[in-house]
């Protein structure tokens, strides 16, 4: 049965391949993003492009207006928007660090706000909140990007038993490693925040452990089209490389042990 799906974050990496899936399963897809010009495979696929800064309150509200104008309605919201920043907590800025919460978590949760009102009404929609492994564990140089993931996890499940007397779900995407331009963008940033100063041998282990084996996106767009299709899906769904194990882990062990296994692994 097709849906009316609205995809964030959908210029590049998990949001686009996700986006080209669900299209091709037909779908009728909304994919939103900063540079719309990156979007332009996806309109000639047969998505629907609109330009999007998560950051920018009267921009979603005219995202979610355009679509409901012409659809009456959403029947998924696949919250993909997001970046990291990488750095010491000492060197990042607090401006930064606020930015990262915008983006990660206020705009996530201003476009959800505006959305559930239309599924509350119709009593049916899927919510897909993309969360991390991250979420559920931390890396040192990540304290910023870890904290707005954790906040992803606690709100979506506040939400989750909001909305669940309204048939809609919410569900939390907690990826591992997977190939994106994730590490590109986290890594250089990061060495010039910190890499020359007092943390400069712990950012040179965090930059070289970014170059291990990671899942395609593939992987994500897959999974999201099985919570697309089930009339019953998971609160949670953990995919793609160490995700699980990284996950078991933190925990199964303690702190202690955890931190050397995770510290072990940027010398």
């Amino acid at each position: 049965m097709s849906k009316v799906i609205l995809i964030t974050g959908a210029s590049s990496g998990i949001g686009k391949e996700t986006a080209k899936k669900l299209i091709i399963e037909g779908h009728k897809v909304y994919v939103a993003a900063r540079r719309i010009d990156q979007m332009q495979d996806l309109q000639l696929a047969g998505g629907i492009a609109l330009p999007l800064d998560i950051t920018n309150e009267e921009n979603i509200q005219q995202v979610v207006d355009i679509i409901i104008g012409r659809e009456g309605k959403i029947d998924v919201l696949f919250n993909n928007a997001g970046y990291a920043i990488y750095g010491s907590v000492e060197e990042i800025p607090i401006q930064e660090a606020r930015r990262q919460f915008e983006v990660n978590v206020f705009g996530l949760a201003s476009l959800t706000q505006k959305v559930i009102p239309f599924m509350r009404e119709a009593r049916s929609g899927t919510i897909i909140n993309s969360s991390s492994m991250g979420g559920k564990m931390y890396t040192p140089m990540g304290a910023w990007y870890h904290a707005s993931k954790h906040a992803i996890e606690g709100w979506s499940d506040c939400l989750r038993l909001e909305l669940s007397p309204f048939n809609i779900h919410v569900v939390i995407l907690e990826p591992g490693l997977i190939a994106t331009e994730f590490s590109d963008v986290m890594s250089g940033p990061m060495v010039a925040r910190s890499g020359s100063g007092p943390y400069a041998n712990i950012v040179k282990g965090v930059a070289s452990s970014a170059s291990m084996a990671m899942s395609p996106a593939s992987v994500i767009a897959k999974t999201v089209s099985t919570i697309v299709g089930s009339r019953k899906p998971k609160t949670r769904y953990r995919v793609g490389n160490r995700a699980k194990p990284m996950v078991w882990m933190r925990v199964n062990l303690g702190d202690r042990l955890f931190d050397k296994i995770i510290m072990s692994q940027v010398k």
